[in-house]
């Protein structure tokens, strides 16, 4: 039977979803856990007349008039009427006030109630499994996790099996995770029908906690059972690097069937960001072949043919791309998208020597951000062939809307500045701005960084300083001025005061926990020098960060570890400069 009681003192109740109310209540309803996405909404249940007597009007009135002042009162008497009656909203008003006092073992045990007294209510299934996870308890977790999908109708199981990775995105144990749901999907792991989906979540999870070669693992078996399943290969394309070889290989046996358009251009993206151009083209050819209306296709295939100087073709690729664009809902990718579009129009024109016409189409980018991300990288590629003063001039020719492109365009060029290893004209660069705003914290802080590349510490501490005085919680600063004093061993306990200071103000940043192992290391306190440092490289994993655990190790006569720590760094950032040194101060053969 079902009652809506209807109470002007009753309590307030919540309307957060279930695991964010255990940490913090809100006024209003919980609504039920969220249905997958492709579940229908259930149908409002036809009204019935009440079978309530007053026995149980008394005991439900008295419920709520506790759950405000004495909610365990409160919260027994309305999970007793929920026992006597098997009503469903009762269980959950049971398991709603137990949430007000943050009670989550009651709200765990009036959940269970429900599932028990209607083994059939996914609702109740749901409340039990996301208290659970809410709790920390993934153990138990396999059971209802299991029921949720059996529960689930056939057409919505792989919408169901694909969303739990979400359901384990807090909890801490990222391990035993991927192996609770590996148990609760043991009947769907090995069905054609589910068996890619399934695979595809075992190995997300596997990736969440760390377990790449796991992860790669379920990709194949996933892909073993379903080969047409696009969800091992999404999984594998994730995992697609030059070290994991074998990931690329699920990818392109999926690739060899019918793959989902957005699948190819995926590959076609990884394949770019590996440099390999030819191949991208390849699979973007594919895809405007496919599917001619996707307009990321027609923008990337546009990018690809100016790379290669095919003038014509990539026009009408962009123009295509346009086109296509128009009719998108505003985003942030589609204008980023449009402006790059622009841009490469205005480089076609330009090629041609078609000034205004490049200008025309450098004219209808709005977002100042857009442009000078655009242009900064065709500035660094002009750099990069010796072309540098060609270069700023390219940066500083940009047009200024408004107070806040010019700081762009600074930032700009100082960074092409850095990246050509221009100490000298990038601190004079910043020296002029900064006379002229001397309370700038950021500018004062990336022109101290240059001074440190100039060898001019005194400098470099005199403007750290201005920075902390400027702005007294800018942790950087007290970072980078600590870590200098530690790096050339003078001032110690200072640097670790700095250090310490940073800390505060950014708790388990592993950069400033880096700093923070190094000075211990140079204070003579090794043991604590290593457990700091372990931490946040595995917090961080980071050529510096791997320069002085690498060092440390070595120290402690464990060269081996060192050594394997030292060839991470090195395909991390083989140019990383701390890197270099300690490898060939301390003699090492990585």
């Amino acid at each position: 039977m079902t009652f809506r009681l209807r109470l002007a003192a009753g309590a307030a109740l919540l309307v957060l979803a279930v695991p964010s109310v255990l940490a913090q209540p809100a006024p209003g309803r919980v609504p039920p856990p969220a249905r997958a996405a492709s579940e229908p909404a259930a149908a409002e249940p036809e009204a019935r007349p009440s079978a309530m007597d007053a026995e149980l009007f008394y005991q439900l009135l008295l419920g709520e008039l506790n759950a405000r002042t004495e909610p365990a009162t409160g919260y027994a008497l309305v999970l007793d009427a929920a026992r006597k009656t098997n009503d469903p909203e009762l269980y959950q008003r049971a398991v709603e006030i137990a949430f007000q006092s943050r009670a989550g073992d009651a709200a765990l045990q009036a959940a269970r109630a429900w599932k028990q007294a209607i083994p059939s209510s996914r609702e109740a299934n749901r409340y039990v499994l996301q208290i659970l996870l809410a709790l920390n308890r993934v153990a138990e977790a396999a059971e209802p996790l299991r029921t949720e999908v059996a529960l689930a109708p056939a057409p919505e199981r792989t919408v169901v099996i694909a969303t739990l990775p979400r359901l384990f995105a807090r909890v801490s144990d990222k391990r035993q995770a991927a192996t609770v749901a590996e148990q609760a999907l043991a009947d769907s792991l090995g069905q054609p029908a589910t068996g890619g989906v399934a695979w595809g979540t075992v190995g997300r999870l596997r990736m969440a906690a760390g377990d790449t070669a796991g992860a790669l693992e379920a990709a194949r078996r996933g892909q073993a059972i379903a080969p047409t399943s696009e969800f091992p290969a999404l999984l594998a394309l994730e995992l697609m690097d030059p070290r994991q070889p074998q990931a690329e290989a699920v990818v392109k046996r999926y690739m060899d069937g019918k793959p989902d358009p957005e699948m190819r251009m995926g590959y076609a993206r990884a394949l770019l960001d590996a440099q390999r151009y030819g191949e991208a083209q390849a699979q973007v050819q594919l895809v405007t072949a496919d599917k001619p209306d996707l307009p990321e296709a027609w923008l990337v295939q546009g990018t690809l043919q100016l790379q290669q100087n095919q003038l014509a073709q990539a026009e009408a690729s962009f123009k295509r791309y346009l086109e296509l664009s128009q009719g998108q809902r505003s985003t942030q990718e589609r204008n980023r998208g449009q402006a790059q579009a622009y841009l490469s129009l205005a480089q076609v024109a330009e090629k041609r020597k078609d000034y205004a016409a490049a200008n025309a189409w450098l004219d209808r980018i709005e977002d100042a951000q857009d442009l000078v991300s655009a242009q900064t990288r065709r500035a660094s590629i002009l750099a990069g062939q010796g072309r540098l003063d060609e270069a700023r001039q390219l940066l500083r020719a940009m047009p200024e809307r408004n107070p806040g492109d010019a700081r762009l365009k600074l930032t700009a060029e100082v960074q092409l500045l850095r990246d050509q290893k221009q100490w000298k004209a990038a601190y004079d660069l910043l020296a002029q701005a900064t006379a002229k705003d001397p309370r700038d914290a950021d500018l004062l802080y990336d022109q101290a960084m240059l001074a440190e590349k100039l060898g001019q510490l005194p400098e470099m501490e005199r403007l750290l300083r201005s920075v902390i005085a400027a702005r007294p919680d800018f942790h950087h600063a007290y970072n980078a001025l600590g870590y200098s004093l530690a790096d050339r061993g003078i001032r110690l306990p200072e640097a670790k005061q700095l250090i310490q200071k940073a800390l505060e103000y950014a708790p388990g940043d592993p950069y400033i926990s880096d700093s923070l192992g190094w000075v211990e290391f140079r204070l003579g306190n090794r043991a604590e020098a290593l457990r700091i440092l372990d931490a946040a490289y595995k917090a961080r994993p980071d050529a510096e960060i791997a320069a002085h655990l690498g060092e440390v190790l070595w120290s402690l006569g464990q060269r081996d570890r060192a050594t394997a720590i030292f060839r991470e760094g090195l395909l991390l950032n083989a140019e990383n400069e701390t890197l270099q040194e300690a490898i060939k101060r301390l003699r090492v053969r990585p």
